[in-house]
């Protein structure tokens, strides 16, 4: 379109017929008219264009450059509109700018085609993916967006613009859950409610039934909850609890109630780190048909009494404890952190509900404290450690965690410092402290050793010096001999005297931070050897430069 028309039809109402006085520049005379024009055309003079506006309506740009319109003549139903993997069924129809009616692509049944894979020309795909339920809109595609497609061949080619009119009947969600194709969930049936505000994301009951079939066995079924189950009644598990394969869960998760979906899992995320039904080979890929009946959200802590809040934290706390001893640490560490997020609404009333309830909070902390100890976070492990000994310093229980995860970075002083508040505070676990007062002094004494070995001919000594092995084992005989006179406390729960493993990874940390952090302990004789001797040498070379000029000067 000229410029001179863009600039006066939109000063025009419907039906009315004006006359535009054009100057060159704004029509055909413009340098950056792209369109074509026919010889002998007066496009240097000033021309009068007669213009009727018939109708005009307001569109959605879709494109930037313009070439993907969208005019909406029924609104949908919901938000969700489909992207790429997604699948979906419209009616379809098209035609040119210059014709009225819309020839149907099929007339007997919706098109059914899947984005992302050329089955469509690209402005129509990048139409419909702006769609919702049941919308229905005419999207306007140029040339340059008609793309080549595999299910819609027949196009004209010798087209400005086609226009697709297009009725969205159903948007088939499929979702790549872990983004490498290992978990694929597609929906086969629609559900009730809005997607994702009406799906159980978290905290919830599920009801489901659910057939699995091994793909790559010709479809063997290995189990099916209407006939395995006992009275074909639906399987019921609570999310983030284990209790199905990983890939099953993360699929319900994002179903409505009354959908039906299908999950395609390797066995990574099926049965390789959860029980396999007899017919399951190790290793499987596998597929579900699930059906979501209807799920339970959490209580409403909101309404309940303080005693029925601490009975359902006991509850939850339960099932983190479970989870943390099949070593399922994540699982854990999200059912401690809910109830702490669920504690920050909780106010006791009396001296004796604030005194059960710290103690609940403090022993939640310690527990997320535990699962970051299991997953080798310890810097994360501390942290927690801290939320407790920020506000009670004296907590023995607080300061072995954090000992041990001082330990495993090898932060040996803040270690020994931990164990020895923790005898300030409690004698009646001696034995106990002296066990990981032991500990640290193997790992100290490995790390050193490492240290040395690591070191070994870089900072040798001169004849006279005090080297620097023989300051090592000084200062181990100083600390091994101080940590001896320590006598400190651990708290007596059984669980804490298991320190998680540190392997030689942390062996490696503690070489190169030991090492660095006693740099500035050592004797002056060394520290000189490894500063001063290199400052000698190089005012040496520089005295016998400035003798060589001198000499080639005179």
């Amino acid at each position: 379109m000229i410029r001179g028309w863009e600039e006066g039809i939109p000063t025009m109402g419907k039906g009315e017929i004006a006359m535009l006085k054009v100057k060159p520049e704004f029509h055909f005379g413009d340098k950056e008219f792209e369109g074509n024009v026919r010889d002998g055309y007066p496009k240097n003079e000033e021309l009068m264009f007669e213009v009727e506006l018939i109708d005009f309506f307001p569109v959605k740009v879709i494109s930037d450059d313009l070439g993907v319109l969208k005019r909406i003549l029924r609104e949908g139903e919901g938000w969700e509109t489909p992207r790429q993997p997604y699948e979906v069924r419209v009616w379809l129809s098209w035609r040119t700018s210059t014709e009225k009616g819309f020839v149907p692509l099929h007339n007997d049944k919706p098109f059914h085609f899947a984005l992302g894979n050329g089955q469509v020309p690209a402005g129509l795909e990048q139409g419909i993916s702006t769609m919702t339920r049941r919308e229905k809109s005419i999207i306007f595609v140029s040339r340059d967006h008609l793309t080549e497609a595999s299910l819609i061949s027949d196009l004209p080619n010798d087209t400005d613009e086609i226009q697709f009119e297009v009725e969205m009947i159903q948007i088939i969600q499929v979702r790549d859950l872990v983004g490498d194709g290992q978990v694929v969930k597609r929906r086969v049936q629609d559900g009730r409610g809005d997607f994702p505000m009406d799906c159980p994301l978290q905290d919830c009951i599920m009801r489901i039934h659910y057939k699995g079939y091994l793909p790559k066995a010709n479809g063997l079924i290995f189990y099916d909850s209407r006939k395995d189950n006992p009275g074909g009644e639906p399987v019921v598990f609570g999310s983030d609890e284990g209790l199905v394969p990983e890939a099953l869960e993360m699929c319900v998760k994002l179903m409505l109630p009354g959908e039906i979906a299908t999950v395609r899992s390797t066995s990574e995320y099926a049965y390789d780190k959860f029980k396999r039904p007899d017919l399951v080979p190790e290793g499987a890929d596998v597929e579900w048909e699930v059906e979501l009946i209807d799920f339970e959200k959490a209580k409403d802590w909101s309404g309940l009494t303080f005693q029925e809040i601490m009975d359902d934290a006991d509850r939850i706390k339960a099932i983190g404890n479970r989870l943390f001893k099949e070593e399922k640490y994540n699982l854990a560490k999200a059912k401690y952190e809910k109830i702490l997020r669920e504690f920050n609404h909780v106010n006791p009333q009396s001296e004796d509900e604030t005194k059960t309830f710290l103690q609940a909070r403090y022993q939640l902390h310690l527990n997320v404290a535990a699962c970051f100890q299991k997953i080798d976070d310890h810097v994360k492990a501390i942290e927690s450690c801290n939320k407790v000994l920020d506000e009670n310093p004296n907590h023995v229980k607080a300061l072995y965690r954090r000992g041990m995860s001082y330990l495993a970075v090898a932060d040996f002083n803040e270690a020994k410092s931990d164990f020895n508040a923790m005898l300030i505070i409690d004698k009646t676990v001696e034995s106990d402290v002296k066990a990981a007062l032991a500990k640290l002094r193997k790992r100290q004494q490995e790390a050193e050793a490492n240290a040395r070995k690591q070191f070994k001919g870089l900072f040798d000594k001169k004849p006279g010096e005090l080297s620097m092995a023989e300051q090592d084992e000084s200062n181990n005989e100083k600390g091994t001999s101080d940590v001896a006179r320590e006598q400190e406390v651990i708290p007596d729960s059984s669980d804490l005297t298991k320190d998680s493993s540190s392997g030689e990874a942390e062996r490696n940390l503690a070489l190169n931070h030991q090492y660095w952090r006693n740099w500035f302990k050592r004797p002056a004789a060394f520290r000189q050897s490894i500063f001063w001797t290199p400052l000698y040498a190089l005012c040496f070379f520089c005295v016998v430069i400035a003798i060589l000029i001198a000499f080639w000067k005179g």
